[in-house]
């Protein structure tokens, strides 16, 4: 069983479930065995105040995988006053965001999914490809993503369930993906990007796959 102890290292070992997980189930008891993650710097690797940390589990089952996001929220929420959850949100990504980039194939890291959930609920996928020119958007891409959020007064937990499919299949245990957890809070001019793998580029970004982490399979 993956340790509870919080990491920010460069492995995340990610339980496998018995019975798959309903993503409005936020407060499971599965989800305590899983392995806490700390999303607690920015981009540049300069330590976050703590108001912005946020924490973030992964469990996986035959059907899908689970991500859970526990934010602490110490500023007004950035949100979209009028959401729509019917099809994804472009531009999601100025507003408070979480996000998660994944690698299914660890030899390939430049092909990679890029999917995020806001407090609101909404979302948005997309397929990214690196070429030697360019970085390649394919937004056509629809990954049956489900999302959950509950906000409260200083807090915010936001939750996304991917199932298998072709373009991101189903794992075989002791596989390993490479991956980056993300989140985004707050306004221009003090606007905050944490990374778990900080990108340390010259502005804020993050796509940069080869320093993503691991996701191994347990």
């Amino acid at each position: 069983m993956p340790s509870e102890e919080a990491t920010n290292g460069s492995e995340i070992v990610t339980a496998h479930l018995v019975c798959d997980l309903n993503v409005t189930d936020l407060d499971n008891a599965e989800w305590h065995s899983a392995q806490s993650v700390k999303i607690d710097r920015y981009w540049s690797g300069e330590r976050a105040p703590d108001s912005r940390h946020a924490e973030a589990r992964l469990l996986w089952s035959d059907k899908a995988l689970h991500i859970r996001y526990v934010c602490h929220q110490g500023e007004p929420l950035v949100i979209n006053t009028n959401p729509q959850l019917q099809t994804k949100t472009m531009g999601l990504w100025d507003r408070d965001v979480c996000e998660i980039f994944i690698a299914p194939d660890p030899n390939v890291v430049e092909r990679y999914f890029e999917l995020e959930a806001a407090p609101t609920g909404e979302w948005l996928d997309v397929a990214i490809q690196w070429r030697p020119e360019r970085r390649e958007s394919d937004w056509g891409f629809e990954s049956q993503m489900t999302t959950a959020a509950y906000i409260e007064k200083d807090s915010v937990t936001i939750a996304m369930r991917i199932p298998w499919s072709e373009s991101i299949p189903q794992p075989q245990k002791s596989e390993r993906w490479r991956i980056n957890l993300f989140r985004c809070v707050g306004k221009d001019p003090d606007r905050g990007y944490l990374a778990w793998q900080p990108t340390k580029l010259p502005k804020p970004g993050f796509h940069l796959p080869q320093v993503f982490g691991w996701l191994v399979f347990g």
